[in-house]
Parts: structure tokens; sequence; C-alpha cells
């Protein structure tokens, strides 16, 4: 059974139709991606994921159970976690407490996949903030504000992981280093779901991609065969990519 499943997924605003018809499913312990160009409908589709916004038609399920139109608290504590395209930590306080606000909303839950992640210590180390346990978010570097959003993420305990471009802005090292970050989520059991514009990641980490085009799913397959695929590279990639650089 998929961890995640949406069915005939649909979403409007006003007359602007974001997300049409759309199916997708995600099994546990995958890393899929999700690309398209601007205004395909990537983000409002992770919005209706994660309970920003409900979808006017279709099913969305997770581990079995609907959850199209529950609130987004709720649908975190189910095990549903996600960072945002425009970073959203809590300037005012410390790394630590911007993880403790996370952990202790997603404490009602039972263990995290992996026990080494139980615990604010872990968690910092894991994404490589130790040595900016008090600095205030707001001093933060990007690349440090981005690797926070992962850190509270994976304090509530999660069994899906969405993430919304965390790479954006980011230098070559700075996406390698995030790229073993999103690695290293899968091996502890949480399934990744990622938006993302830069190619090398996608076509280097994903098990699956799914492409969207004007709200319209119009690809699905291996990074090999996304990477070859006319149509995607008509509207959206600009040149075959060659993906023999995968890793597993």
């Amino acid at each position: 059974m998929p961890l995640l499943e949406g069915s005939h997924v649909t979403r409007a605003f006003g007359g602007l139709v974001a997300i049409s018809d759309v199916d997708f499913y995600i099994d546990p312990g995958e890393i899929v991606g999700l690309i398209g160009p601007n205004g395909a409908g990537k983000t409002t589709l992770f919005n209706m994921i994660s309970g920003a916004v409900p979808p006017r038609s279709g099913s969305l399920t997770f581990k079995g159970k609907n959850i199209g139109g529950l609130k987004p608290d709720r649908i975190c504590r189910m095990g549903i976690a996600r960072t945002f395209q425009s970073v959203k930590v809590f300037g005012h306080m410390s790394v630590y407490d911007n993880i403790r606000v996370a952990l202790l909303f997603g404490v009602g839950r039972k263990s995290a996949p992996d026990g080494r992640l139980t615990d604010i210590a872990s968690i910092m180390e894991f994404v490589g903030l130790s040595v900016a346990k008090e600095t205030l978010a707001a001093d933060l570097t990007l690349v440090r504000q981005k690797q926070l959003e992962v850190a509270r993420a994976l304090a509530t305990r999660p069994s899906l992981l969405l993430l919304d471009e965390i790479m954006a802005g980011l230098n070559a090292s700075e996406v390698a280093q995030a790229m073993d970050i999103v690695k290293r989520i899968r091996q502890l059991g949480i399934a990744v779901f990622m938006i993302e514009h830069v190619m090398k990641a996608i076509m280097g980490i994903c098990d699956r991609i799914i492409v969207l085009h004007h709200g319209v799913k119009i690809a699905e397959g291996t990074p090999q065969e996304i990477g070859a695929n006319k149509t995607v590279v008509e509207v959206y990639l600009g040149e075959q990519l060659d993906s023999s650089s995968k890793q597993s």
C-alpha cells in the first residue's frame, strides 16, 4: 500500500485551475521528485497534502486514511512534515528553541522511525547545526536557515517529509551537502517528496520524478525516463539530461 496516494486531485482558485485531475503516489522509503515550470501547481499540491488548502475534488490518503481537508496540525501529527520555499523560521528564537518547539509539538506521536533523532542534539548534529545552537535564527545564513527548516520538520517525527526547494539559492558545495542530507533522511526510513529546480539533485537522488505543467501531470518515471522524455524536454528542461550520475 502506498504511504501517500492522491486520486484525481483538483484545486482551483476562482477561475484558475492550479491542479487538475492529478494522480500520484509515494511509497514508503522513496525519494520522489516533483518538477515543472513556475506556476505548474507544485506548491499548490504540497499545500493540499499538508492541509494549507483543501482539494476541490479527488482524494488524498495517507497510510490508508483520508486527509483531504484536514487541518495542518492534524496532518502533521499523523506523520507528514514540510519545509517552505521561503523559509519560515522563528527569527527571534535560537536554533535550539526553534527545534524544541517542533519537538514538543510532535511529542504526542509515537517514536521516530529511527531512535537517533529523538532529541534536539541529535537533530542538530544530523543537519549540521550543532555549532549554531545558540544563534538566533534571523542571524543564520540562507543555507543554515534551510537546514533549520529541515531540522524542525524532522523534529515532528514524520514518516513523509515534503521538501519545497531547499536547494534554491545554494552554491554547488551547499547543494551537494543538501543532497547528502536528503539521502540520509531516507536511510532513517522517512520517505521524501521534493520540489526542486536544481536538476543535478533531482536526477541524482530521486527514485521517480513527477512532472507538472499548467496543473496537469504530463509525465512520470525514473530520472532516465524523464531526462529523455521529449515532452518534458520541450516544456521544461530545454535539453535532454544525462542521469548517469544517479546514485543509490
